[in-house]
């Protein structure tokens, strides 16, 4: 699959940018652009990448993939509110997916979130909800875009124990549900996905030096599904990690998980797991991205009910000359599935994903950002039909006001 002239004309500019240093709610809403009273907002909107994909639907090469010129236009906006000590902050954004030939594939996903941070003294409370109702790709596993709706809300208090020992305590219940008819490689994702996961997080964060943290979490959910009970379970996790907020940016975490299902036919994981999402200003105008994870995820299979995904992406953003910038980024992933403790059961796989692109980018002004980008995303596997290949490139634009 040879990309065309205009390909190489486009190389590699993805939308990944600097580093973003963490702020409170407080230096944020000092930054916002717009203050309406006590109201400060955030608006921006974004041109993702208009372009060609040359694999809409992820096919595999003798299958003749589909070629599409897309565009996605993203408005959104940032808010932030103070109600005496407390601080409400909230995030609205819209993508509107567009394909020209393929309308099945156009959409309009919103999300929405909003979260709480209310010091009290010793003790500060804290909460968060977020409603995502999208039309997309939502694991690496299913290449087809269904329409699925995520909620999420929690609440907690943490207690400052000793002058830089925080103790926290988090009650979480998240959902899953996948719209009527959704489907993928003969499995209905209602029936196989649809679930609700509660859980009770116990955190210890303890302040080594202002930018510097230790921190240790203990997790117990529990997952249970609509319609297929026999993939209920409950899950202990143990992470312990370090988190960082001045030339390093950004958290590492390693640790255990048991997970137990509670029917006898889902073989148990007990194993490491890991989360690591650091970001690295080094002089020159250089700026490097690093991700990592180990986790237990369920698939829409049923003989093969869950994988544990392992891999990671690096990327690297340079300055080139005034406005300009250059990125590169690359990833790996494997999904290492379990199947159930029957005869019949298939053996077990891995498939593995890969990802890379790079690009070059322009700063019209502090609030508005060109790009030309270039991705390309690999799957092997096992399975007759999973293995393709699909590259996509075009332009980005994302405008503050």
């Amino acid at each position: 699959m040879k990309p065309p002239l205009l390909a190489v004309v486009v190389f590699a500019c993805s939308t990944i940018g600097a580093p973003v240093f963490a702020q409170s709610p407080e230096e944020s809403a000092a930054q916002a652009r717009m203050h309406l009273g006590p109201l400060a907002v955030n608006p921006t909107i974004g041109l993702t990448n208009l372009g060609v994909d040359n694999n809409v639907f992820n096919e595999a090469d003798e299958d003749h993939p589909k070629s599409d010129m897309t565009a996605t236009v993203t408005p959104a906006a940032d808010m932030w509110i103070r109600f005496g000590s407390a601080w409400v902050s909230g995030t609205v954004r819209e993508d509107l997916v567009y394909y020209r030939t393929y309308a099945s594939e156009r959409s309009v996903n919103g999300t929405y979130r909003a979260s709480l941070a209310m010091p009290m003294g010793r003790f500060s409370f804290h909460g968060n909800a977020s409603y995502v109702n999208t039309r997309d790709r939502t694991s690496p596993e299913i290449d087809t875009r269904s329409r699925h709706i995520d909620s999420l809300l929690n609440g907690g208090a943490e207690l400052r124990a000793f002058g830089k020992t925080f103790i926290d305590a988090t009650v979480q219940q998240a959902r899953v549900a996948y719209g009527d008819g959704e489907e993928y490689d003969g499995a209905n994702l209602q029936t196989e996905l649809n679930r609700t996961m509660t859980s009770v997080i116990m955190s210890i964060r303890h302040e080594m030096t202002p930018v510097t943290a230790l921190t240790l979490d203990v997790a117990r959910q529990q997952d249970r599904f609509d319609y297929s009970p026999d993939r209920d379970s409950d899950s202990t996790r143990l992470l312990a990690g370090v988190r960082f907020n001045a030339r390093i940016v950004g958290s590492a975490a390693l640790g255990y998980q048991q997970f137990t299902p509670l029917s006898p036919q889902l073989p148990e994981y007990h194993g490491p797991i890991a989360q690591v999402d650091l970001a690295v200003a080094v002089v020159g105008g250089t700026h490097v991205a690093v991700h990592l994870a180990r986790s237990l995820a369920y698939s829409y299979e049923f003989d093969q009910p869950y994988y544990i995904g392992t891999g990671g992406t690096l990327a690297l953003t340079q300055s080139v000359y005034g406005p300009f910038d250059v990125v590169v980024h690359g990833g790996l992933e494997n999904m290492a599935y379990r199947g159930r403790l029957t005869a019949t059961a298939p053996p077990e796989r891995t498939d593995q994903v890969t990802y890379w692109g790079g690009g070059i980018g322009y700063r019209v002004a502090p609030t508005m950002r060109v790009g030309l980008n270039l991705d390309q995303q690999q799957r092997q596997s096992d399975v007759a039909g999973h293995s393709y290949g699909g590259l996509r490139f075009g332009t980005a634009v994302t405008y503050g006001f």
